[in-house]
């Protein structure tokens, strides 16, 4: 890392002013508590709050310039395309300081994290210092949601979901930044619908950058609320890496191909043994019995895999526990294996 820019903050006696750029589109419900939660941060340096607002189809920009009439330092800009990069993108611009902490319109930031995020610039010199997505779920189906998504059964191991020990990562959930490393590498990639935090955080660490884990920084997430936004937000997440991975083939990792591997198990071998059962080829063949193997096995993963890791939940949260946890998988690999059919996924 380089030694100019930690210098440039660890020698200030002072705190350095911080701007904090939001990506808002429908999030009516939650955006003043999000917005009212970094101004009750009690950050001793100065603060500015910038509310990049896309084309909301609820009430969200009338309560962000509400926000903006209380507090002097909420400013809006506009977000016509309504997608998060151009938002991020917009809100960078439009911000007055030097260091930009990246949140969204329904999270919920933890007391001290402004000045705890910081203090790790100070220290580390990394060009973006971030934590875990903290996901906790209010209804039964929400918190097996939440255990999923801090599972390595779930997610796999990766520190910005499940934890871990301080030190450099791949990536971080949101990310306080300095200005200067983003200028270095153009910004977020407006490309990326999804996975921009990911790709953008790729471009920092092959420029030379740090990428700073800190345990501290968890911010709290609330899960989608039904089967079918879960299966959703899932696909779209498996599709979205299948463009980072063609993008930057260096990046293929097993845990990457588990979910896509899963699912033509799981498809292949049921109708495989579907196969079997409607033409009776199971009385003199063994290949379609055997492929039953593939959905019973995976299932009985789930399941034992559920047992142990929801076992503090609820009665009621344990049991949606393994479909959860087949949700998530099989539209994570099913997004990421149609991703090559559809135009719009060219990088």
């Amino acid at each position: 890392m380089s030694e100019s820019r930690s210098a440039s903050l660890s020698d200030s006696g002072d705190w350095p002013p911080v701007s904090v750029i939001m990506p808002v589109l429908n999030e009516g419900p939650h955006l003043r508590d999000a917005v009212e939660a970094i101004l009750a941060q009690g950050y001793p340096g100065q603060l500015e709050v910038v509310l990049a607002l896309g084309p909301s189809r609820d009430d969200t920009t009338l309560i962000a310039q509400d926000l903006a009439i209380l507090h002097p330092c909420v400013v809006c800009v506009d977000n016509p395309s309504g997608r998060t990069p151009s938002a991020l993108n917009a809100a960078i611009a439009a911000a007055s300081h030097e260091i930009l902490a990246r949140v969204d319109g329904h999270a919920l930031l933890p007391e001290g994290y402004l000045a705890t995020a910081v203090r790790a610039l100070r220290t580390t010199g990394a060009d973006n210092v971030g934590g875990r997505m903290a996901a906790v779920g209010v209804t039964p189906f929400e918190q097996a949601v939440a255990c999923a998504m801090t599972s390595p059964l779930g997610v796999g191991s990766v520190r910005y979901h499940t934890g871990g020990q301080e030190g450099p990562a791949n990536s971080v959930y949101l990310g306080v930044f300095r200005r200067e490393a983003l200028a270095r590498v153009g910004g977020f990639d407006e490309a990326f619908v999804r996975a921009q935090d990911w790709e953008l955080n790729y471009r920092l660490r092959a420029s030379g950058g740090v990428v700073w884990f800190v345990p501290q920084l968890d911010v709290t997430y609330r899960p989608r609320p039904s089967y079918r936004a879960l299966a959703r937000q899932y696909a779209d997440y498996g599709s979205w890496r299948r463009v980072v991975m063609r993008r930057y083939p260096e990046t293929v990792s097993p845990r990457y191909l588990a979910a896509p591997v899963a699912v033509v198990g799981v498809v292949g071998g049921a109708a495989v043994g579907a196969v079997g059962l409607v033409t009776g080829l199971t009385r003199g063949w063994w290949w379609p019995t055997l492929g039953w193997v593939g959905p019973l096995g995976y299932g009985a993963l789930i399941t034992l895999g559920a047992a142990v890791e929801g076992r503090h939940l609820p009665l009621s949260a344990r049991l949606r526990l393994p479909a959860v946890l087949a949700t998530m998988h099989l539209a994570w690999g099913t997004g990421f294996l149609a991703r090559s059919t559809r135009r719009r996924a060219r990088p």
